[in-house]
């Protein structure tokens, strides 16, 4: 027997023993509503607009955004258009990004966008300003319920508020690595 032989067959006999997976609880008792998700969405940095539908968008943001020009979005409100190849210095003038989420989960207050929503995967963490259509219908309790209803594509990230850290000097600091404000629009 040689030297790989005698170490694959010395590793096959010390391999511990199976152990059954845990039970994971239902965590039905858990209120997924829109106070709840709003808590913990200010409480990360981000804000919340509830609104009734898309047709006062464009004031929306129009108020909250005074001056701002250059808008990639997935709705047609976008002054720069976007798709996965646009290139570097395009993506670096952009200033406010809005985007749809297919879900959003009430225990954290973060969103789920698929790379399908996002137009390029680099937008929700390049832009100063990050913007993210919800429907209220959408939220759920926990993220074991977001995982139980999302599909994953081939890429897809949970965004909870805009960019922080707390590294230097031991004091937070907004913005540091993306976004500097997200607000979530609930429709």
């Amino acid at each position: 027997m040689n030297s790989r032989a005698r170490l694959l067959s010395q590793i096959e006999k010390n391999k511990p023993a199976l152990v059954e997976l845990p039970n994971v609880p239902s965590f039905q008792n858990n209120a997924a509503t829109i106070e709840v998700f709003e808590t913990a969405l200010l409480k990360i940095g981000g804000n919340m607009i509830e609104m009734n539908d898309l047709t006062s968008l464009v004031t929306i943001i129009q108020n909250k955004f005074p001056g701002i020009l250059k808008i990639a979005s997935s709705l047609p409100i976008a002054t720069i258009n976007v798709n996965e190849w646009t290139n570097q210095q395009t993506l670096e003038a952009i200033e406010l990004v809005i985007l749809e989420a297919r879900l959003g989960v009430a225990e954290n207050g973060a969103v789920w966008l698929s790379d399908t929503d996002m137009l390029h995967r680099a937008l929700p963490f390049i832009t100063q300003h990050l913007v993210v259509v919800l429907n209220r219908k959408d939220i759920v309790a926990t993220m074991h319920h977001a995982y139980e209803k999302i599909q994953l594509p081939d890429y897809g990230v949970f965004i909870a508020g805009p960019s922080k850290t707390a590294d230097i000097e031991q004091s937070l600091v907004i913005g540091a690595h993306g976004a500097r404000t997200m607000t979530v629009l609930l429709i």
